[in-house]
């Protein structure tokens, strides 16, 4: 369990990072922005430099939809820093209707999962090399899912919506109690915005718990956590009504200081060093569904995702 058991829905990232600042105490902070929107970065740069001015911030820019961005993200990324301590993968989007990549891949799944397992993948030299003066454990890579994930499996048979028929155990579960599914989301096809966004974060845990299984004797491990409900950018293909519906089912809605509260302690909580288990919610540990915490479709995942961008990784 966590250290702090009182932590929960309402606890915010300042509270968090107050709780666990002896973590981090004494040592040089090097924090590293990844981001598409430079502008972005700079705004969070500036606010950083202005509250805590001994703290190197740089930035890199990447679109997790490229692997030639993503490449060169990590490639800046090494020249920057000798080793990572912590991966905070927190991108995602959110596609009404279906779009495809330049390699013919889900949008959705090319970004939210692809691009993080391949980011992520290429500087794990950078993450071992942390590990070895680290306490077991203390390196982490923080996958940012969703309790959206309940909504599908990884449609290994229909990875793109391509109208494939789906085996049993893919189906997609869009009839959650609480949630009422707006009009016109699923297309004449069979896509559906909810399908596709909850196989992505499925993806997001069970990367998750593959890592913290190959990793973990190298005192590496990883953990998925659900943010909570945030009013955020990433519903902004919806219109204002199907935005506004979607924020209505959660019973509260978190600032963006409570939102980043979950990540906090999956960085940097040293009970969590163990590893035993991978998915968090309001920071604690909290059950996902069987299907994205199986250890055979994690590893079945694991070397999908590799055949897809193209790349091995020894893990």
């Amino acid at each position: 369990m966590a250290t702090h058991s009182e932590f929960g829905e309402k606890t915010s990232a300042i509270e968090v990072a107050k709780a666990f600042a002896d973590q981090i105490k004494g040592k040089t902070a090097h924090l590293v922005l990844a981001s598409r929107t430079d502008a972005k970065m700079d705004v969070i740069s500036k606010r950083i430099a202005e509250s805590f001015a001994g703290v190197q911030v740089s930035k890199v820019q990447v679109d997790l939809s490229f692997p030639d961005s993503i490449k060169h993200a990590a490639s800046e990324t090494k020249k920057l820093l000798g080793k990572l301590n912590v991966i905070i993968n927190n991108a995602a989007i959110f596609n009404k209707d279906r779009q495809l990549d330049s390699r013919g891949i889900e949008m959705q799944f090319a970004t939210n999962h692809l691009g993080i397992f391949h980011l992520t993948s290429l500087l794990l030299p950078l993450l071992r090399k942390a590990a070895e003066t680290s306490r077991a454990g203390a390196v982490r890579v923080v996958n940012v899912s969703s309790a959206g994930h309940f909504f599908s499996p990884i449609r290994f048979s229909d990875l793109n919506f391509a109208g494939n028929n789906l085996d049993s155990d893919e189906k997609p579960n869009l009839e959650i109690p609480g949630f009422v599914m707006p009009e016109g989301m699923i297309s004449a096809k069979g896509y559906s915005a909810f399908a596709a966004y909850g196989q992505a974060k499925t993806a997001n845990i069970l990367m998750a718990q593959y890592l913290t299984s190959k990793l973990k004797d190298s005192g590496i491990v990883s953990y998925a956590v659900h943010p909570g409900t945030i009013a955020t950018g990433i519903g902004r293909g919806f219109s204002p009504e199907h935005y506004q519906g979607m924020l209505d089912t959660a019973e509260y809605v978190k600032s963006i200081d409570e939102g980043a509260a979950t990540m906090l302690v999956a960085a940097f909580d040293p009970a969590l060093n163990t590893g035993k288990e991978t998915y968090l919610s309001d920071c604690q540990f909290a059950p996902a569904m069987p299907f994205a915490t199986d250890p055979v479709k994690a590893e079945k995942l694991w070397k999908l995702s590799e055949e897809l961008v193209g790349e091995k990784f020894e893990l």
